[in-house]
């Protein structure tokens, strides 16, 4: 596991950043180690030595019972500062706890989908959920627990970020947050991959810090990929008129959508008759109308192509891109309001939900796509391509201009100083207390 921190102290101090193994958890928490460098931390970031499958309840389990071993020892043996975990990897916050070590949390989506976890107990409470985690009632989760203010949207039992798979699979995911929720009390710190526009509450004992945007420059130009990037899609995209094209991506974590969906959202894409470029793993290519690969996984075809991995960033700042096509990952969602892109949304599970739900009732950025049939799909890419899109993108203009231009950066970059002045103040008092232990027991 990791980076052999050494044995002696480093004249900068060490912090270990544990993400959670999923790209859109990997890639932030990079952000943030060479962000901390930048304040002159040395960073360590603790990732498996190997991959596999991305099953949640099999990567969980396999982390806690694999890498918690070595890293309770790493924080024993070696002079570690501070731990920042991400809050999925909750077994790392147990550790730092039990070793003393100040910790931490990393926050990669809303604040709103933290609060909406969080409210789990008062909605077991309320009867509103079992103690399974499973609704017991159809519609809203009231506003004390769900809605931050009158102008953001009213989440329902149908938001719920655990309701993923069969109902075995539901409980053992409410089950995961609920031991989470536990092992989250020792925290101090909440630093959130969000912006000040977030309002999310989160607990009343944390000290909670919004540092999105976290500039991917900051990372020393390196890149934080697991996946080889085809950029012949920007050849492809350069022969298209502007605000042409849709651009389609469940990100690297959805699991596919199944046979039939997949196949209605090919043909779909075929007769709409709008260029489209998809991003497709293998996975996802069951249930495919026949040759439709064929057709379009060459740079032959104007109407359409076929990628395994694109440089996303690269591609929603192509000026041909018209729309983007997104299952509402957070790290998905926050390109395309930098880049300004207006999103077609369909949301899979977790907090894709709650995310859609304010693209499209809160923010106005984006349109939510109830259904892959072809009438559904080809009305609502004309809610957001053409004229009819042109609010969606004085919205994001607004947005994109708060969160990602040169005030936005001030206020994130005051976050992250706030932080880091912050917990170099625990680490300093946390020393001068294991000074004092190792004297008296002289």
């Amino acid at each position: 596991m990791g980076e052999n921190v050494g044995s002696e102290r480093s004249r900068a101090a060490v912090v270990v950043l544990v993400p959670f193994p999923a790209q859109g958890h990997v890639t932030p928490m990079v952000h943030l180690a060479a962000a901390l460098c930048c304040h002159g931390f040395r960073a360590v970031v603790a990732l498996p030595e190997s991959g596999g499958a991305a099953n949640f309840s099999a990567i969980d389990r396999a982390m806690e019972e694999t890498m918690l071993p070595s890293f309770e020892a790493l924080l024993r043996t070696h002079n570690v500062a501070f731990v920042v975990s991400d809050m999925l990897a909750s077994w790392a916050i147990a550790a730092a706890d039990r070793c003393s070590v100040p910790v931490a949390g990393f926050w990669t989506g809303m604040l709103a989908t933290y609060d909406f976890i969080c409210s789990a107990p008062e909605l077991i409470r309320r009867r509103l959920i079992s103690s399974s985690g499973i609704p017991l009632a159809v519609g809203g989760v009231g506003s004390s627990t769900s809605s931050i203010s009158e102008a953001l949207p009213r989440l329902t039992t149908e938001d719920l970020p655990w309701l993923v798979g069969d109902l075995n699979s539901q409980m053992a995911r409410f089950a995961f947050w609920q031991r989470a929720i536990n092992r989250w009390a020792p925290l101090r710190w909440l630093i959130a991959n969000t912006f000040s526009g977030d309002a999310g509450a989160a607990a009343a004992t944390l000290r909670v810090f919004r540092v999105a945007p976290l500039e991917p420059a900051a990372a020393g130009g390196g890149a934080s990929s697991f996946w080889e990037e085809d950029s012949s899609c920007l050849r492809w995209l350069d022969a298209h008129p502007p605000a042409s094209v849709v651009y389609v991506s469940f990100g690297s974590w959805v699991p596919p959508i199944g046979g039939d969906l997949i196949a209605e959202l090919a043909q779909g894409l075929e007769t709409a008759g709008r260029p489209f470029l998809w991003v497709m793993a293998d996975d996802w290519r069951s249930g495919l109308p026949l040759r439709f690969l064929e057709r379009w996984s060459s740079s032959t075809s104007s109407l359409g192509k076929v990628v395994k991995w694109a440089p996303q960033m690269a591609v929603l700042r192509h000026g041909a891109v018209g729309c983007f096509l997104s299952h509402c990952g957070w790290n998905c969602t926050m390109e395309a309001i930098r880049c300004r892109t207006p999103l077609l949304c369909y949301p899979v599970a977790g907090d894709q939900l709650i995310n859609c739900r304010y693209i499209a009732e809160a923010w106005k950025i984006g349109v939510r796509l109830e259904s892959m049939r072809r009438g559904a799909l080809e009305e609502g890419l004309s809610e957001v391509i053409g004229p009819a899109g042109d609010g969606l993108r004085r919205q994001l203009a607004g947005m994109s201009e708060e969160i990602f231009g040169e005030d936005g950066k001030e206020t994130a970059a005051k976050e992250l100083m706030a932080f880091v002045e912050d917990v170099r103040t625990a680490v300093d008092a946390t020393e001068e207390e294991h000074l004092h232990l190792q004297l008296c027991s002289l």
